[in-house]
């Protein structure tokens, strides 16, 4: 099943002590990077959220946001007595120095807004055990969600893939039909032309010299060989849609790139212009699968 690099999930869950909402967001990058922002301490705990995604997601930028609102209780709100103790002596003697004693006791009461002195409690180093569970499970849901929406993308594109693989097979088919009279077509047009150049001329060119151009064109036009790898590549596309699950993207892009090849070579070498409209129809499609191709994990 194909899945796309872009979607959305969010998970959320709830506790006496602890609120957690969980959001992440993928966008399609050639490779894995996994960012993580949100409350502390978790943007520094990233090596150990991105194994858990790693579980769920191949190739994409990932974006993981947590939020996280705990329940303080009164003994975890301090103060630093130290750091109170030096700021209130420093001001003190400041004062003194300048002869404002009479002033010192109204700037002590912002001492307490100082840097240090009165600090809302957070989180330092790991959290508890319990917290980390419930923060690695709600991530786990929110990547769920995540994978329902790519998973429902990737249907929708598997759908469209499929059908310009088939309109791709429809033109080559007609290149195909075209191939056994290319020849003939050339060796008519070039008689008709060597004909009208030696008309005053008096001169009539032999039939071994037409034969030897002719066999000359039919080898450096020759495509089929081209036309048989397109059609393996093609049922190889189909395959790999179809039944793939082991990061479809990159092999999808690897044969896109060999159809270009391949129809590249179709339209220099065969020279005949009903071909070459087919092969711009065949490359302008094999243009729209290279653009959702990218977006497949």
């Amino acid at each position: 099943m194909l899945l796309s690099m872009t979607g959305f999930g969010e998970a959320r869950f709830q506790s006496e002590s602890l609120t957690l909402g969980v959001e992440v967001r993928a966008v399609n990058n050639r490779h894995l990077k996994v960012t993580v922002r949100g409350s502390e301490p978790y943007p520094m705990l990233e090596p150990e959220l991105e194994k858990i995604v790693r579980k769920h997601v191949r190739r994409g930028t990932i974006l993981v946001h947590v939020r996280c609102d705990r329940s303080y209780r009164p003994q975890d709100f301090k103060i630093n007595g130290v750091a109170l103790k030096a700021y209130i002596e420093q001001v003190q003697a400041v004062c003194t120095e300048m002869g404002w004693d009479d002033r010192a006791h109204h700037l002590l009461g912002q001492v307490l807004s100082l840097p240090g002195v009165a600090s809302e409690p957070g989180m330092v180093g790991r959290p508890a055990d319990a917290e980390m569970d419930a923060v690695e499970k709600t991530l786990e849901n929110a990547l769920k969600q995540l994978d329902k929406m790519r998973g429902e993308e990737g249907r929708a594109m598997a759908d469209e893939l499929l059908l310009l693989r088939k309109n791709i097979g429809e033109h080559l088919h007609k290149v195909h039909s075209l191939i056994p009279g290319m020849t003939e077509h050339y060796r008519v047009r070039l008689r008709e032309r060597v004909s009208l150049a030696l008309k005053d001329c008096n001169v009539s060119v032999s039939d071994d010299n037409l034969l030897r151009e002719v066999a000359i064109f039919s080898e450096r036009s020759d495509v089929a060989e081209e036309v048989t790898r397109l059609e393996s590549h093609l049922v190889q596309f189909e395959d790999v849609v179809k039944k793939e699950n082991d990061g479809p993207g990159r092999k999808l892009e690897f044969l896109t790139q060999e159809m270009f090849r391949e129809t590249n070579t179709i339209g220099s070498k065969s020279g005949d212009v009903s071909i070459s409209r087919h092969v711009v129809e065949i490359k302008s499609t094999l243009e729209k699968i290279r653009e959702l191709v990218q977006n497949i994990e």
